[in-house]
């Protein structure tokens, strides 16, 4: 580390941790890590069925605890998802509908609530909830993290892939010469060491496997792209499409293993500080990546390797090494890390604790998920066991508005028949049922968060 002595770093961050509001919990509480990557999509975890042998650490931890099969976004974008795994809400309700607007001041996040029960809170990488950019996040705007602070907004415009800085607490410079995720995680390690004697809430927010913005592509570090430039494994969605899948598949899968490794850092640190039988990990991410097959970028489409996600929880209350196949979502993650660590999730959350399904226990979850989608355009789609179905509102470019009250279908896919999305059935006249159902159920969804009841037109012509 550069930029600020590590010596002095952390004498500031115990000062600051001094003054926290509150009493440490008793030990036997949990600590809870929220290990999070940008752009992962669910099939580049070993776990989840990929052959490319990337994932070692993360799929032991899924053989040890419970993996979520089927895990979906609430909106495949940064900061609308970001929103939802700080509150619980959906992004029209946190108001975080698009990259750009700000969590409000008042919102209660997970760092308010483990704080109010004595944990220590840290956050650690992208924020991306501020509206600063490269400039540091005003303490107002931090979502309750107060006590330890390493992070940028915009990590991607206060760093490139092999340097930078973010800002701690005090608002100063913390400098890095090493490979972006190696460093978040260096940060993670110093917060660990320093907190372990208090149950703690660490939220570390990497930014890869995301692209690049600077240049454009993803990034590996040294060697680590080499290894997969001559072999590797598509994934079935994008064969069919141009894309870049191509050239960004080789380091892509080279930032999925480096952060792979540095999962294994941190399993390895809790170790080391006899901390990992009391620690909840839960690994996941904000959303997928098409690689350019669906629209011009890399996601905003209702599609699987857009909206997908590994989910992973392990440690205490997670130890079955069960999958649970049930459709859950992002929004499901908070209640749930509460319910784990014995913390009542507010009635303003709009998701449902996983606990029960980690149990083994599904009777009355739900039969679908509900997906947002603005910026490409306005849109929603309902995902079920057997369907997606998706709609647009086309002529709708205002990008602050939340809602639509008329919308057209977009898409519809046979997962069944289909699990790849390569035939879009809508306007189909045999599928007019189907459609119309699924129309039906996608606008009490959105009703039941807060959205108004739009009418949906038919598609008369094969989108």
């Amino acid at each position: 580390m550069s930029g600020i002595d590590r010596r002095d770093f952390l004498g500031g961050s115990l000062a600051a941790g001094a003054s926290g509001a509150g009493q440490a919990a008793p030990a036997a509480r949990p600590n809870v890590i929220v290990y999070f990557t940008d752009q992962q999509r669910w099939d580049s975890v070993g776990a989840y069925g990929c052959p490319m042998d990337l994932t070692p650490n993360l799929d032991r931890a899924a053989a040890g605890g419970v993996r979520f099969e089927r895990a979906f976004t609430s909106q495949p974008v940064c900061s609308p998802a970001r929103s939802t795994l700080q509150t619980g809400k959906y992004p029209t309700t946190t108001g975080v509908i698009r990259n750009g607007p700000t969590l409000k001041p008042g919102e209660v996040t997970l760092a308010h609530l483990f704080g109010r029960h004595g944990y220590r809170t840290g956050y650690i990488g992208k924020w991306h909830l501020g509206g600063t950019g490269a400039d540091p996040v005003p303490p107002a705007a931090r979502g309750g993290y107060d006590e330890w602070w390493t992070a940028a907004d915009m990590l991607e415009r206060t760093s490139t892939p092999f340097e930078g800085y973010v800002w701690d607490a005090a608002n100063r410079k913390v400098s890095f010469n090493k490979y972006r995720p190696d460093a978040m995680t260096d940060l993670a390690v110093d917060f660990i060491r320093e907190k372990k004697s208090a149950p703690f809430f660490l939220f570390l927010s990497q930014l890869e496997p995301h692209h690049d913005i600077q240049v454009n592509a993803h990034v590996a570090p040294p060697g680590y792209a080499e290894r997969y430039r001559d072999s590797y494994w598509t994934p079935p969605d994008l064969t069919p499409y141009p894309g870049d899948w191509k050239s960004q598949l080789p380091p892509y899968y080279g930032a999925v293993a480096r952060l792979d490794e540095s999962f294994g850092r941190i399993q390895q640190e809790l170790k080391d500080q006899g901390l990992d039988r009391n620690t909840i990990v839960v690994f996941t991410s904000d959303h997928g990546s098409h690689f350019r097959t669906r629209n011009t970028e890399y996601k905003r489409s209702c599609h699987e390797g857009s909206i997908r996600v590994p989910l992973v929880f392990a440690g205490p209350g997670f130890e079955a090494g069960r999958v649970v196949d049930r459709l859950v979502s992002l929004v499901d993650v908070p209640p749930t890390i509460l319910a784990a660590a014995g913390i009542e999730a507010p009635r303003e959350m709009q998701g449902r604790s996983l606990l029960e399904l980690a149990r083994g226990r599904s009777a009355g979850w739900r039969d679908e998920i509900l997906v947002q989608m603005r910026t490409e355009a306005l849109q929603r789609a309902i995902r079920t066991e057997r369907y997606k179905y998706c709609i647009f509102d086309p002529g709708n470019r205002n990008q602050n508005e939340p809602h639509s009250l008329n919308y057209t279908e977009r898409y519809l896919y046979d997962l069944r028949g289909d699990p790849h999305e390569h035939v879009n059935l809508i306007g189909r006249p045999q599928y007019r049922k189907i459609a119309t159902e699924l129309g039906e159920r996608l606008i009490v969804r959105m009703k039941e968060i807060g959205e108004p009841a739009p009418k949906i037109a038919t598609t008369r012509f094969y989108a």
